[in-house]
């Protein structure tokens, strides 16, 4: 069996980590490394506000003038990394870093692997990390169970799961 740690919006989580008085806030991030930068993520209150990524910032504070412009932060984001990888490797010694706020992990033993996962899940939230798990079969299926998780997702059929979804989120695998 395998697991797959998601942190949704991770880029935006790392720059907001220390800033809860931010979270209501409309937030955009920007990578303002990019020779003309966008908006890369958003919070539920800028998208409501008809901000949407690929947006300039200034197009989207002519959407909403209360919206906060972020930057990324390369050092928040590592540690947010490490700090996911160091949860992660609690469960077993399988684990990879398998992309920006994803780990997955495999284990030798499937015995009670919800209840330990959702600790994690957990543990992280009380380090003001929001966090998503999925357990299946494959890893690309408790991939797709991390994204479909509120917070935990446990899948025993995989075949039965992925005939269920959307194409739409399967084509999200591919990226």
């Amino acid at each position: 069996m395998f697991a797959t740690i998601y942190l949704p919006d991770f880029y935006l989580q790392a720059a907001l980590r220390h800033q809860p008085e931010l979270r209501a806030q409309p937030v955009a991030l920007i990578d303002d490394l990019e020779k003309k930068p966008v908006i890369i993520q958003l919070n539920g209150a800028a998208a409501e506000t008809g901000v949407r990524s690929g947006l300039t910032p200034s197009q989207g504070l002519a959407r909403c003038l209360k919206l906060v412009i972020k930057t990324r932060s390369l050092s928040g984001e590592k540690l947010v990394q490490e700090i996911l990888l160091h949860f992660a490797s609690s469960l077993a010694p399988y684990v990879e870093a398998t992309g920006a706020g994803l780990a997955t992990i495999q284990f030798t033993d499937s015995t009670n692997l919800l209840p330990k996962v959702t600790r994690i899940i957990e543990q992280l939230a009380e380090a003001e990390i929001v966090a998503q798990a999925g357990i299946a079969p494959t890893p690309d299926a408790s991939f797709l169970a991390a994204h479909q998780a509120k917070p935990v997702l446990q899948v025993n059929d995989a075949t039965e799961f992925l005939a269920a979804l959307p194409i739409e989120v399967l084509a999200m695998g591919e990226s």
